[in-house]
């Protein structure tokens, strides 16, 4: 195991963070992993919110933006990835607005045209599989039934 000075650690830690953004939860864990003691890690984590390297909300209006533009997913597993980074609801609500009502609905649509196209027919057993599909994405099933079943 390495040892390292907490100016090191805090160098270390800025450019983990300015690499992409990072929950505290994160950041701490690395920490935690480098053998870090309890005092150390509070300094650092300290520095990083000082110099503006760690925002919790910063973080959250990314992992939304990014989760939802690039990889499509639905507001439950969006919301659900942000509980696993230990991210408060308050902040998740304000993030999640993040999402265009009108994109999200685009989304939805294009998703089930994209997974009718692999599928040979459109049977209800071929309905159920976009279905689960979109489940899985992390969307509602009220959010598309209409467009699938209606």
């Amino acid at each position: 195991m390495a040892y390292y000075s907490i100016d090191e650690v805090k160098q270390k830690m800025a450019r983990y963070c300015a690499y992409q953004e990072r929950s505290h939860y994160q950041v701490e864990k690395k920490l935690r992993e480098m053998g870090m003691i309890p005092e150390a890690v509070d300094a650092v984590m300290l520095f990083l919110i000082k110099e503006n390297f760690l925002n919790e909300e910063r973080f959250a209006h990314a992992y939304v933006r990014g989760k939802f533009y690039q990889k499509q997913w639905g507001k439950q597993k969006i919301i659900q990835g942000l509980k696993q980074h230990q991210i408060h609801s308050n902040l998740i609500t304000k993030a999640l607005s993040e999402i265009d009502e009108t994109d999200y609905q685009k989304t939805i649509k294009n998703l089930i045209e994209k997974k009718s196209r692999q599928l040979p027919d459109k049977s209800y057993q071929n309905k159920q599989k976009i279905s689960r599909y979109l489940m899985q994405k992390g969307y509602k099933y009220d959010e598309f039934a209409g467009m699938l079943f209606g």
